[in-house]
């Protein structure tokens, strides 16, 4: 039996909508797609309520995640989108508008501190309030896992480089440092991929949290460096560090402010070699083009940080060879 086509889900969402709603005549524009197989199409009813229509084919996408983890952001006072009705067996969801505006056009050196204020509230909340009893663990065996995509389809697949046997050393002595530094923090909710591209402006009120599905337990110092070390935009070090000591303030971890101040640049290793590997993934498994083009800025959040560690010196060093290099 052939498989479905985009076009023949979207028929079929829309339908499911028409008949979830009593609706004649529903139209879909389209909101947004992302690096899975889910998308996003924006509705209009009849009595003018914005819907968000969202088609996520139940053979690739396991929906259920993403409605047990908003109801529990929901309950912490956090702005997730509110469920209207969900197929999972079909895999269509109707969902809350949040609106479209994204912080990643309204950050800028002049509005970032006023904005990264309400943003510092949503990752207070989420360390704190979200319950995350259930949630698969961000533990040591995951977090390793997402660390070999660097050398395994970034050196290998992209740059033809494969590690040495020397720097295989290297390279398991740096995850070592990383997965310790993760794992000595309180566990908490982490989002996974808090940025400005998955948070919504909303006046006088909380952010919109969206994209959250992949939730889990695990370090408090990830969603914050996610934020700080964005895909878009490059924030200087003298800022980041000041944002590092704020949050400090904010969720009172129990470490010093050096000590967080590591964990934090440590975590934020993890996570830009983990997305360098992830893109390079992207484009030679799943044929996504585009991301290889993202990956300098995060290979250069590397060659920033590295060198202030001088545990990492070897490391910095083969990074900064052109063969590595992007």
């Amino acid at each position: 039996m052939p498989a479905e086509t985009p076009d023949q889900r979207l028929t079929q969402a829309l339908a499911w909508a028409q008949q979830t709603l009593g609706e004649n005549n529903l139209k879909a524009a389209p909101v947004s797609g992302d690096a899975s197989f889910r998308r996003y199409f924006r509705l209009r009813t009849s009595d003018n309520t914005s819907l968000i229509l969202m088609d996520a084919p139940p053979a690739q996408e396991d929906s259920r995640p993403f409605i047990d983890i908003a109801k529990r952001l929901r309950n912490a006072g956090i702005c997730a989108p509110e469920i209207i009705a969900f197929d999972l067996d079909q895999g269509f969801g109707l969902l809350e508008d949040l609106g479209d505006t994204l912080y990643k056009g309204l950050l800028s050196e002049q509005t970032v501190n006023e904005h990264f204020s309400a943003l510092f509230d949503v990752l207070a909340l989420m360390a704190r309030d979200v319950d995350c009893e259930g949630l698969p663990e961000y533990d040591a065996d995951r977090l390793q896992q997402e660390l070999d995509l660097f050398p395994d389809w970034y050196l290998s697949h992209h740059r033809k480089r494969p590690f040495s046997e020397a720097e295989q050393q290297t390279w398991r002595a740096l995850c070592e440092e990383l997965l310790s530094s993760a794992q000595e923090q309180p566990q908490v909710f982490v989002h996974r991929d808090f940025h400005s591209c998955n948070l919504l402006w909303r006046k006088d009120q909380l952010p919109g949290v969206i994209d959250f599905q992949d939730g889990v337990r695990g370090p408090l110092s990830y969603d914050f460096i996610s934020l700080a070390w964005d895909r878009y935009i490059h924030w200087p070090r003298n800022q980041i560090e000041h944002w590092m000591a704020q949050m400090h303030d904010r969720l009172v971890p129990p470490a010093d402010l050096p000590t967080w101040t590591r964990q934090c640049d440590l975590m934020g290793l993890q996570r830009n070699l983990k997305v360098v590997g992830i893109f390079a993934r992207l484009k030679y498994r799943d044929g996504k083009q585009g991301y290889l083009e993202m990956i300098p800025m995060f290979y250069q959040y590397l060659l920033d940080v590295l060198p202030r560690y001088p545990e990492f010196e070897e490391f910095h060093a083969i990074l900064q060879e052109p063969s590595c290099a992007p």
